[in-house]
This record gives structure tokens, sequence and C-alpha cells, in this order.
């Protein structure tokens, strides 16, 4: 079997045809009991593309749960774009955050590609590279971060450190949802925009400029 090093990029049809018929045999069958046989048969490639492409199953794993992460991301990054671009005024920033937090509530948390995810962290974290392996990393954050230090520099927010009042607002909106209700669904539980819109409040009243 070839060594990462080595690793084919190879076509993109046949990278999307490995990772989507993983996706589907990892879900249904379990890491364990699929084999690489059963992928090439499904991607109509041969086994050994599925070795030049990705080295080994562990590989391939874990290329199917940072694809689906990426996919959340841009996700995020659009509803970014959507709702927290082009304020002028520090008065609508509560409504922007809120729009912001609930679309990331529903369009995210309630698809079916954060359910994947989730579903194949909590089944398959023994073979991933640590427990609670996140393919997503600080990528968020990060994007909000940059966002709240452009509201700083607009004279919007007062942000000595824009992501750890990034770190700070996911806490107070999404963290305390999953702390108190066990998720920050939106479509699910009606319980959840109340804290939601409550977080961004508190949010606002440390770091808005007077």
């Amino acid at each position: 079997m070839p060594t990462t090093k080595t690793l084919r990029e190879g076509s993109t049809r046949k990278r999307t045809a490995i990772l989507s018929a993983a996706r589907e045999l990892f879900l249904a069958d379990g890491f364990d009991r699929t084999s690489v046989d059963a992928v090439a048969a499904r991607a109509e490639v041969s086994k050994r593309t599925v070795y030049d492409y990705f080295g080994d199953k562990q590989t391939l794993l874990r290329a199917v749960v940072d694809a689906i992460g990426q996919s959340l991301i841009t996700t995020i990054r659009r509803t970014l774009d959507d709702t927290l671009t082009d304020l002028t005024e520090a008065a609508d920033l509560e409504d922007a955050l809120v729009t912001f937090s609930m679309r990331i509530s529903t369009d995210m948390l309630d698809s079916a590609e954060y359910a994947t995810l989730q579903r194949l962290v909590r089944a398959e974290s023994g073979h991933l590279p640590h427990r609670g392996y996140n393919s997503m990393a600080d990528t968020p954050d990060e994007a909000l971060a940059e966002r709240f230090a452009a509201f700083a520099a607009a004279g919007m927010l007062d942000v000595p450190d824009p992501r750890l009042a990034a770190d700070q607002f996911i806490a107070l909106t999404f963290g305390v949802a999953l702390d108190r209700l066990g998720s920050a669904n939106a479509a699910e539980d009606t319980r959840v925009r109340p804290l939601i819109v409550e977080g961004v409040r508190t949010f606002l009243r440390a770091y808005r400029t007077v």
C-alpha cells in the first residue's frame, strides 16, 4: 500500500465517488464491517484505486469526516456573509447576531450533514486520530472572530481579543443551549431561541461600544 506521501490526488470524480461510497457504508455497516472491496465496488473503481487515493481504511474514514466538516464550514461562512456583512449601525448588531445564531441552529445543526458527522464521530471515535476529533477544528471560531474584528474596526464593538470574544459568544449562545437543553437545534426545540437571544444581549452588554 502507498504511504501518505505517495497518495494520488487523482480525478475529482473518482475521489468523490469513493468518499460517497465509504460514507454510505460506514453509516450502514460501521467501520469494522466495511471492507475496502465493498467501497471499491460501490464507487465503481478498483480496490487499488481506493488505496492509491487514500492509503488505508482509517485514512479514508478521516477523509469522509473531514469532507463533511468542510461542507459545514461552507454553511457557516455563507451564513456569516448573509447575516453579518455590510452592517453600519451598532443598533443593528443585536438583530443581526440573533439572525446569524438562529440560522446556524437550524441550517447547520438541523442538517443531515451535521447529524451524519455527529453519528460518525460518536460511533467510530476509536478509528479517528483522537477522541473527540473535530474535523472543523477552530475554523468557525476564527471566521466569527474576523467578523468581530471588522465590527471593532468600524467602532461598533470594543473587542481587544476578537478570538476570545468569538469563544465567549459561542459559549453564551450555543453553549448555554447545549448545557441547559442538551441541544442547540432550534428546529427541534423552541426553547433554544430565548436562550440565544439572551446570550446575544449578554455578549453585547460586555462588548458593545458605549
